[in-house]
Parts: structure tokens; sequence; C-alpha cells
């Protein structure tokens, strides 16, 4: 049932939104060239939306980001001078840069309905082993979703009580995939601190049951300034429809035409699959995030191990703008490093405080 929701729940809308949001702006590979500098643009001609990126409410600026070099590795030596931050075409003095040195608050989240639910164990594994990489300052908190949207655990240090509510996740049917989503943003993370990131095991396949959108949890979670880090069970999933459809197709007639219903809902599936994976590629690029692909559960161990190692090594640049006007204007932000092959994610701007 939930293979044939297919694509309904990601409005035009949305994808108008990334086409911002994942402009190279957001997360890029840098040209060997300095990029031109672009006038402050006017009123009239912001088309920025309020709820595409964060707020900032204090006179300095805080900016999370990860470098990687040309072969996805991450870039951990850099100092300040090798940062370069450009607001509105005018490049800005760094007052401090920082690495490992803000807490994280982390809300893991897993899809106990999708064919995660059979390999709890792997998850919880996995979970305990990301927990023991985290610093001591960081904090976790544990959400489950499947045709409901649990807390298991609020935010915690303990990691005897992220034990204990690992226990305590059951499989369920359906996915609210959004409204988990957005209630993370809107209620678990309007209580975080530091930096903001959310990892979740899915498939992305939402079963449209739920009051929200794509669109919306994607808004809701840039105003929580969350990075969102995918860990997708949809190759696996790939893997055991295209076996199942190969080894119909590969039989007699008559049993290909007695089976006609199943190879249509395996097809089926396998499209969705498709568009889902699309759908939280962009969603994680959006958001300055991550998307992971393992082809085994047993490979969860190690892909758990590459997020936190990931947020161990982000840096925070610290800068004063020197556009000093409390006018609650849009400011976009392009960071870039004196290194031009690196790749850089960061935030695409924010928004001065109002007067």
């Amino acid at each position: 049932m939930r293979e044939r929701i297919g694509e309904r729940n990601f409005s035009y809308c949305f994808f108008l939104l990334l086409l911002l949001l994942l402009s190279p702006t957001h997360t890029h590979a840098q040209s060997s060239k300095p990029a031109a500098a672009s006038p402050t643009p006017t009123p009239d001609e912001q088309e920025i939306d309020e709820g595409d990126v964060i707020s900032v409410n204090t006179s300095e600026v805080m900016l999370p980001v990860t470098v990687r070099d040309a072969g996805g590795r991450l870039v951990t030596t850099l100092t300040r001078e090798n940062f370069r931050v450009v607001e509105d075409g005018r490049d800005q003095p760094l007052s401090d840069l920082a690495l490992r040195q803000v807490p994280v608050d982390v809300v893991l989240m897993v899809d106990a309905s999708s064919s995660a639910a059979a390999n709890l164990d792997d998850f919880r594994r996995a979970v305990e082993g990301f927990a023991s990489k985290l610093g001591s300052e960081d904090r976790i908190s544990l959400i489950k979703f499947d045709d409901r949207v649990e807390l298991l655990q609020d935010w915690t240090q303990s990691r005897v009580q992220l034990r204990r509510s690992l226990r305590r996740i059951t499989p369920g049917v359906f996915t609210r995939f959004n409204d988990a989503l957005l209630l993370a943003a809107r209620e678990q993370l309007s209580h975080a601190r530091g930096r903001h990131a959310v990892i979740v095991l899915t498939d992305g396949i939402d079963s449209g049951r739920g009051y929200s959108t794509l669109e919306t949890a994607l808004r809701s979670l840039l105003e929580a300034q969350a990075t969102i880090y995918v860990v997708s069970n949809t190759e696996i999933e790939r893997a055991k429809k295209r076996a199942e459809l190969d080894a119909l197709l590969s039989s007699t007639p008559s049993v290909v035409r007695f089976n006609e219903l199943r190879i249509g809902d395996l097809r089926e599936g396998l499209r969705v699959l498709d568009q889902s994976e699309r759908n939280l590629t962009q969603l994680t690029a959006a958001t300055g995030g991550r998307l992971y692909k393992p082809l085994s559960f047993d490979e969860l161990d190690a892909t758990y191990a590459e997020v936190a190692e990931e947020l161990r090594h982000q840096y925070a640049l610290y800068y004063m703008p020197l556009n000093k006007a409390r006018d609650g204007r849009f400011r976009r932000v392009r960071v870039e490093t004196t290194d031009p092959s690196h790749k850089v994610s960061a935030r695409i701007g924010y928004y001065a405080p109002g007067r």
C-alpha cells in the first residue's frame, strides 16, 4: 500500500523551494577563480521566503561548515586564514573559528514501518556506537515513527537512558514520515542548543495519512537550523524487489501471466523507491546534510560512525557582519576556502535582526 503513494506528497512548491536551496551558494565545488561580487538586492528583488533560512538575533553570526576534499574525505586541518566568507558580495572579517567546540544536539529517528523494523538490533547497535563517539556536552533524543510519531527519549547525555529507550522501539504499519520530520523540527529542536542535527533511518516513503507535506517539513527544519542526514534502506529494498521481479520474468509464459498483478506491483514499487531516493537526496542537500545508502543492514555501524565523524569535525565560523543595519533583511552568504578543490557545505544565508 505504501508503494503506491508515489509522488503525490511532494508538491510543486517543494521543488521550487529546492531550486533555491540547491543553488551553488549552498553546497558547491569551488571554481579556481573567485566568484564575482553580486550587488546587494533591493527589496523588490528579494525573493527569499522566511522559512528558507535561519534568523540571527545577535550581532555575531555563527556558520557551521563542513569541508571535504575532491575525494570526499573530511578536511580537518584548516585555520581561520583558510576561509573566506562573503556576505551580499562583501568579504567579511572572521572573528573566530572553532572545530569540535560547539555542542551538537542530535535527534535520532527510526522508521519502524519499513524493512528496518525487521533489523532493529542492527539499528540499536549502530546508534549505541554513534553515541559513544559524541562529546560529553552533546545530547541525543530518540523518535520512532510509523502510523504514530512517538518521542521515546527526550534530550539526554546518558547512554544508559538511550539504551533503555532503544529497547522500546516496536514495529508498526504505514509511515508518517513528513509528520515525523515536522514534529522533530517544531517540538524537539525548539528546545535544542548549539548545532542541530537529525539522523533518520527510513526509505522516505510517506503513506499520505498524516497532515503535513514534505515541503512544510523542510521549511520547519530550516527554521530550526537543522542539518539532515538520512540513512536510506532504498538500496536494500530495491535489491529484494529486483531479484523477485527478475525471477518471475524469467519463468515460463504461463507463470508470467499468472503473476501479472505481482509483477506490476514490483515495478511500481521500484518506481516509488527511485522517486523517494531523489526526494531524499534533495532534502539532505537543502539542509547541508548527506544521504547514505547502505547495501545491507550490516553496514549501519560504519554509516552512523561516519556521520559522527562529520559532526565532530564540523567547523564553526564566527564573524561580525560589516552591514550593521538591523533591518530584518535576508543576507546571502557564501563560504569558500583557499583550496579551489574543496567542497564546502554551509548555510546559504540568514536574516538580520529587526529593529
